[in-house]
């Protein structure tokens, strides 16, 4: 093993007693033992055989403490070992993750400040610190940590870890198409039907009218109402489906049509754009966000992540196309994540154009977008605002361009809009858990008091929806101004900002605020906010605050949409989805905790539900209130929906504070500029952009921040060298602050 270099009288030590060797420093380019003395670091007293033994004549050897084994590489102690507190502004360069910004691993080793410590207490504290992560290990163990990553590390340990993906894959399909067996909206209910329905139609209308009269056909009969790409997508289902069979999509004759084949030929077909698009992007997130976690947290996440039990019961039951949708939202804040702004903004406005309700992340994706042009300065950030302009411009036009002169009057492009943004509709469809129909019951009657005023009421729902959102933008845009600087010559685009990790809660908090307090929200629309929700806990272990919040928030979403599911009759579905998810993931709602307020408040929602589902099983509702059960279903969900949306907020402060700072800390993530007028080199400035990447982050006292993806190591990314271990870099700080002593002397 590699050495300090050495003199005479430190070689006539090592000699007489050669087990006095540590660590390597090959990764010191430039260290000698003079360097190592001026700088004050990493300098113990070697504990030869006695510290008696040590004259004053005696030089003390110096050597650098044990490397830790590698359960404790990521946590604090590590820089402990190497005392680099010196040096504790350029702390390690990991960005700080969304879902440990927030939690901290007290470190086992003392706080005294002396740094010339025996060799004997460092073995001490390093048989302390295995104690201490063997107690977790127990605890861990001692948790239910889910059938997901039980089954996940059994296919590792035997050697079957390239099959996880596609065993995840087909189970989800199976479950998907078992589904599908049970009933959907609208079955044998003329002559409206359901969703189902409209879907079918708009196949229909779609392949037998010109582009001219699809937003205009017989609009009392499931009218087009979603934007173009969901109308070529319902072109190309029909193409294909009357091919194989005409009569399944015959103008006006095939209305009603429940053949057993045509609903084969409808589920096949959710499921195959699921599979083109949701599945893929899903992947993709695994691999992008988890990138520097293990392969097992990216698998277990994955499968978390296939069996979403919102959105099966809802596309592979109810009947409808959300998976493209948010697999093209997925595939946008992918594309971010890697730095490629453009193809995300393509993305995201292919969502836009496939459904309306992509909207719900709007002003978090445009803060995101917005933000990065602010931190990459004037030139470039202009530059980069001009091109993300172009291409969003581009692809909408595109995309409606068959409803554009001179392909079609402009009056086609204003059915379209109408259309689109319904807002004669009303405040809000059925009883959905949000603000409006939860004041509606328990305050006062909004429609009521603003009969013959709806406009009015629209801008009051527009402005309390921007006011509920506005944390989440000025905090991507807050994040961006104060880490930005002066732009380098190249790549600086290329990458993240620093405000990345943000962008989860920024998502859950504009779409919570969106399906909270926006005009025209059905239940249905709860699936986007649980999309953040839910990336945000596949990550997190049973235990942590995400995971706690997550698995809340997924149960109660789907117990939401119960009087939507119970009317398809979905009974059974429901309550197999929600075992098996909760099952999968380790989560168990009949568990009776008050240690904390967050247990305490899914006990009491958990009991809540049900004690609601028992009683309308056997008890029908009054006669003068024939929807009693579905309004106390919105009692019940509006205010954990509401607490979501506060605890989406706290964690983006935390998380951005981490970040960048508070407003006026010294930890704002300014670059101090050299002195002196001198330049720095390419090795300083990477590691200066390297350390803007996490600007405020606090990691004294034990804090810590453990990757989620992508974010986590920009600093080997900036500088070339790959995703760089916490004491690799500490002692290229040392080498560095050698260095420097050596030039001043």
């Amino acid at each position: 093993m590699d050495v300090v270099p050495e003199d005479g009288e430190y070689s006539e030590t090592r000699r007489q007693c050669p087990r006095n060797r540590t660590a390597s420093l090959n990764s010191i380019p430039h260290a000698s033992t003079t360097n190592l003395r001026n700088s004050q670091a990493l300098r113990l007293r070697g504990s030869i055989t006695s510290m008696k033994g040590i004259t004053p004549d005696t030089e003390p050897a110096e050597i650098v403490s044990p490397v830790p084994r590698r359960h404790l590489s990521h946590t604090s102690e590590s820089l402990s070992w190497l005392k680099a507190g010196t040096f504790s502004d350029d702390s390690q360069t990991r960005c700080i993750s969304p879902l440990s910004a927030a939690s901290s691993t007290p470190s086992v080793f003392p706080s005294s400040s002396s740094r010339q410590l025996s060799f004997g207490v460092l073995l001490a504290q390093e048989r302390q610190a295995r104690a201490t992560a063997l107690r977790r290990t127990q605890n861990e163990d001692a948790t239910d940590q889910g059938a997901v990553r039980r089954w996940v590390r059994w296919m590792h340990k035997h050697s079957m870890k390239a099959w996880v993906v596609p065993c995840a894959i087909a189970a989800s399909t199976y479950v998907k198409w078992c589904i599908g067996l049970g009933g959907y909206s609208g079955y044998d209910t003329p002559p409206m039907f359901g969703d189902y329905e409209a879907q079918r139609h708009w196949m229909e209308l779609t392949i037998h009218l010109p582009v001219q009269q699809w937003y205009r056909y017989d609009l009392q009969y499931w009218g087009l109402d979603y934007p173009p790409l969901t109308a070529y997508v319902s072109w190309i289902c029909g193409k294909i489906g009357s091919w194989i069979e005409p009569s399944w999509f015959a103008l006006d004759a095939s209305r009603g049509i429940e053949t057993p084949e045509n609903k084969l030929f409808m589920r096949a077909s959710v499921i195959a754009l699921d599979a083109l698009i949701y599945v893929p992007a899903l992947y993709a997130f695994t691999r992008t966000w988890h990138a520097t976690r293990s392969s097992r947290t990216q698998h277990a996440a994955l499968v978390t992540l296939l069996f979403h039990p919102a959105l099966l019961l809802i596309d592979f039951g109810h009947f409808q196309y959300n998976s493209v949708m948010l697999g093209f939202t997925l595939l946008a804040i992918n594309a971010f994540a890697v730095g490629f702004d453009l193809v995300g903004a393509v993305f995201f406005v292919l969502s836009l154009c496939f459904k309306q309700m992509s909207l719900y992340y709007a002003p978090a994706i445009g803060a995101y977008l917005l933000g990065k042009c602010i931190f990459l300065g004037s030139r470039q950030g202009f530059q980069l605002f001009t091109r993300l302009a172009l291409v969003t411009t581009l692809s909408f036009v595109i995309l409606f361009a068959p409803f554009l002169p001179p392909f079609s009057p402009i009056s086609t492009l204003g059915a379209s809009v109408t259309r689109i943004f319904p807002f004669s509709r009303g405040l809000f469809e059925d009883k959905v858990a949000n603000f409006w129909c939860f004041t509606n019951v328990t305050v006062l009657k909004w429609k009521r008091l603003f009969d013959g005023k709806e406009p009015l009421l629209v801008k009051g729902s527009a402005a309390l929806t921007a006011l509920g959102f506005s944390p989440a933008v000025a905090g991507l845009l807050w994040g961006c101004y104060k880490t930005q600087s002066p732009p380098p010559a190249d790549q600086r685009s290329q990458a993240p900002t620093p405000t990345l990790p943000l962008l989860p809660y920024a998502l859950l908090t504009t779409s919570m605020s969106f399906f909270l307090f926006s005009f025209q929200v059905h239940e249905k629309s709860i699936l986007l906010p649980l999309l953040p929700l839910t990336l945000l806990l596949s990550g997190a272990l049973p235990g942590d605050e995400v995971f706690a919040w997550g698995a809340l928030g997924n149960v109660v979403g789907v117990f939401s949409m119960w009087p939507l599911l119970k009317k398809d009759g979905l009974g059974v579905q429901y309550i197999a989805m929600l075992l098996l998810w909760c099952r999968l993931i380790g989560y168990n709602p009949l568990r009776v905790q008050f240690d904390s307020f967050m247990h305490l408040l899914s006990t009491v929602v958990n009991t809540s539900m049900i004690l609601l589902h028992l009683v309308e099983m056997v008890v029908p509702p009054p006669a003068r209130y024939p929807d009693l059960f579905p309004v106390l279903n919105v009692l019940v969900s509006t205010p954990v929906f509401g607490l979501i949306w506060l605890w989406s907020i706290k964690r983006s402060i935390q998380v951005s504070w981490a970040i960048a700072g508070l407003p006026g800390s010294r930890t704002d993530g300014k670059i101090k500029p050299a002195k002196d007028g001198a330049q720095e080199s390419d090795h300083e400035h990477a590691n200066a952009t390297a350390r803007r990447s996490v600007g405020g982050n606090r990691r004294d006292a034990g804090m810590r921040a453990v990757s989620l993806g992508y974010a986590s190591g920009q600093s080997g990314v900036v500088g070339g060298r790959g995703y760089g271990d916490p004491r690799r870099r500490a002692l290229e700080r040392l080498s560095r602050r050698a260095e420097s002593v050596e030039v001043d002397g």
